[in-house]
């Protein structure tokens, strides 16, 4: 008995903390599908005018604006799964009460990004966003050639002489010149607490499994 007393306690509490990191995943799960659903609620609530004083922590406000593009925009590499690849059409826009802030419009095909977006003006509702998309592996825009690989609302402030506000549109009213909105959904919000939480349960009964077949071992011992 004294063989197999330590294994069995190590096999007890190794599986004891597994588990419990299962449980941990699980309650994870739980909080993020109430933030998840949260959020979804605010992106589909009423929209209010864009308010005088905007920061980040009204990420995803649904607002209205209305005013017009400059022609200065930037395309940022993207795609759908109707139409593959193609960029997001980031413009510059200045409101009726003259503040200059970002719209992203939209999506155009590859074929379309060349094509001609002069000045217009548009009614816009949509929801004020900051993006988390650019990671350390994500490469600079390619500045001569208008590129960008991830919105990145600071620098493309900067780029465009704006205001760091950006609306991502859900509904243009007037010429949207071929851009299709896109607008802001939950879908993009990862939630792999489910597929963590199995992980340590199979880790856990591996555990579980290695530890019988130790004990097994010991005790077929012959001294």
């Amino acid at each position: 008995m004294r063989r197999i007393l330590f294994p069995l306690i190590l096999g007890i509490v190794g599986c004891t903390i597994l588990i419990q990191l299962g449980l941990w995943q699980l309650r994870r799960m739980d909080w993020k599908e109430g933030m998840i659903a949260s959020i979804e609620a605010g992106i589909q609530a009423e929209p209010v005018p864009l308010p005088a004083a905007v920061d980040p922590s009204m990420k995803y406000l649904p607002v209205t604006v209305s005013g017009t593009t400059t022609g200065a925009e930037i395309d940022v590499l993207s795609h759908t799964k109707e139409q593959g690849g193609g960029y997001q059409v980031v413009s510059r826009f200045v409101t009726d009460d003259g503040r200059a802030i970002m719209v992203d419009r939209g999506f155009v095909p590859q074929e379309l990004r060349h094509v001609e977006r002069p000045p217009v003006r548009l009614n816009i509702r949509g929801n004020l966003h900051w993006p988390d998309e650019k990671g350390s592996a994500t490469p600079d825009p390619n500045l001569d050639e208008n590129i960008w690989f991830a919105r990145d609302v600071p620098a493309m402030a900067q780029v465009l002489d704006t205001q760091p506000i950006l609306v991502v549109a859900s509904f243009v009213e007037g010429d949207a010149q071929g851009v299709e909105p896109i607008p802001v959904a939950v879908e993009g919000i990862p939630n792999n607490h489910l597929s963590y939480a199995v992980q340590w349960f199979l880790i856990a009964a591996t555990w579980a499994g290695m530890t019988v077949a130790l004990i097994w071992r010991i005790r077929q011992r012959k001294y």
